[in-house]
């Protein structure tokens, strides 16, 4: 039947467990803005939880420890740390592997198409980290040490936003905030790596260079197996978790070593697919020629696989693990800020919380758009396909969404628990005006003409 489908498995079929649970589930995955939904949605019942009456199983729940040891190695975290350095080091390693992607592959593999996006990331960092140690100058102290909360950059949050704003948005101008989003990841991590760093272990952050030196011999070697792999990585994280460094950066780091390019081009693939497939014609099946056409099928599908780069099957494979369940989770564990012997009036106004929240709103609006002005006024880049300074102003407010990163660097900068909530409520209060800001400011903007493969090349070349 010419409808029926080439690749039929037991997701796609009519059988009730994938036709009531698993199929609707995936279609809700493929909307652009399902994740920062369930993103939102976990970071409202953590706040909810932590103001309850049952607000003491939240804090028992996630100061919960657990305890490791292999031989002489020991490792002690609370449910919340296994999160945040165990589960998001995953996150990064996911953010790794865009980058790299972006980087090989990408809008960011031409260094004049990354000009205009990464110097309007510059911007969007330094203004909002200005804007923030100008209002908490006064409270000095450890409080100093969060500007680096407000740089941060929420992909799906942005995105999912845009996704609302689709017949307003030209594509060109999605592109841009996603390689704006990438380099913002970029300083993001050299931020945590150069200055929320503690205590370094030389020994410890030896091991895992060598263990990274490792990896990479190994994938210059031809290396492919994860048999080698996982328990590379998993060393790799757990050394840096003892340096000093945080561990999430392993997982970056790792990412960046990913191979972006399958082993075998889809012409060899189509080659060695043929060659196995007329050795073994179609007909009844013997007892041994089924054997043999099962072993050529294991070999078929291993070649297959090889034929995608590892980077993109990794990207895959953790894709939905990332956006659906480590990052909620880790909003579930860090959003829940608990407004005890103070109003929410009082918390928003002490100088750490309007800097976070001005860093945001106003920081990134300034420094992205008046970076990216220079930039095209200098002829460094210029504007994508469509987009106009309209779009510009309302993707620069959008990138003031800076949920996810900005509370992990919160849980890096501060000791004091007073002054982690302050600044979460700078996030909360921050991201949902710059949200509403850049919603409005490209929401009130004409609506585009459906847009063609022939604009979507435009607006490709139009980043460089």
């Amino acid at each position: 039947m010419p409808n029926e489908r080439l690749h039929t498995t037991w997701i796609h079929s009519d059988r009730f467990i994938p036709r009531r649970f698993v199929q609707p589930a995936r279609r809700f995955t493929e909307v652009e803005a399902s994740s920062g939904i369930v993103l939102l949605v976990a970071a409202v019942v953590a706040l909810v939880w932590a103001n309850s009456a049952a607000w003491e199983s939240y804090v028992a729940l996630w100061d919960t420890h657990f305890l490791v040891e292999f031989g002489p190695l020991h490792l002690e975290e609370s449910l919340r740390d296994l999160v945040n350095d165990g589960l998001m080091a995953v996150f990064f390693f996911v953010v790794g592997l865009e980058i790299k992607r972006e980087m090989v592959l990408g809008e960011l593999r031409d260094p004049k198409a990354a000009a205009l996006p990464a110097l309007a990331a510059v911007g969007g960092m330094v203004v909002p980290a200005a804007i923030y140690l100008l209002f908490v100058s006064g409270v000095g102290g450890e409080a100093l040490r969060g500007w680096g909360i407000p740089m941060a950059t929420d992909i799906a949050f942005s995105i999912g936003v845009v996704a609302l704003l689709a017949s307003r948005v030209p594509i060109g101008a999605k592109l841009f905030l996603l390689a704006l989003a990438i380099a913002d990841d970029i300083g993001a991590i050299a931020v945590i790596a150069l200055f929320y760093t503690d205590d370094l272990s030389v020994g410890w952050l030896a091991a895992a260079v060598a263990g990274l030196a490792a990896i990479a011999l190994a994938k210059r070697g031809g290396v492919r197996s994860l048999v080698f792999y996982l328990p590379a990585a998993l060393a790799v994280w757990f050394f840096m978790l003892e340096s000093g460094v945080h561990a999430t950066i392993a997982g970056v780091a790792l990412g960046l070593l990913t191979p972006a390019r399958p082993m075998y081009s889809s012409e060899e693939l189509e080659r060695k697919a043929r060659r196995i497939l007329d050795l073994y014609p179609s007909g009844e099946p013997s007892h041994t020629s089924r054997e043999h056409a099962d072993h050529e099928a294991i070999l078929l599908s291993e070649i297959a696989r090889e034929a995608v780069a590892p980077l993109t099957r990794m990207e895959h494979a953790l894709h939905l693990w990332s956006s659906y369940l480590i990052v909620p989770l880790f909003a579930l564990a860090n959003a829940g800020v608990r407004f005890e012997g103070t109003s929410v009036g009082e918390a928003v106004t002490h100088p750490v919380a309007l800097g976070v929240a001005l860093g945001l709103v106003v920081g990134k609006l300034i420094g992205i758009t008046v970076f990216a002005r220079l930039a095209v006024t200098a002829g460094i880049g210029r504007l994508p396909a469509g987009t106009t300074w309209r779009h510009v102003v309302g993707l620069a407010s959008l990138a003031g969404i800076g949920f996810t990163v900005s509370i992990f660097v919160t849980g890096l900068a501060f000791t004091d628990p007073a002054l982690s909530d302050l600044a979460k409520i700078g996030i909360f209060v921050g991201s949902l005006a710059a949200g509403l800001i850049g919603y409005g400011l490209l929401r009130t903007g004409p609506a585009l003409a459906p847009t063609t493969s022939e604009d979507l090349d435009l607006a490709v070349t139009g980043l460089g």
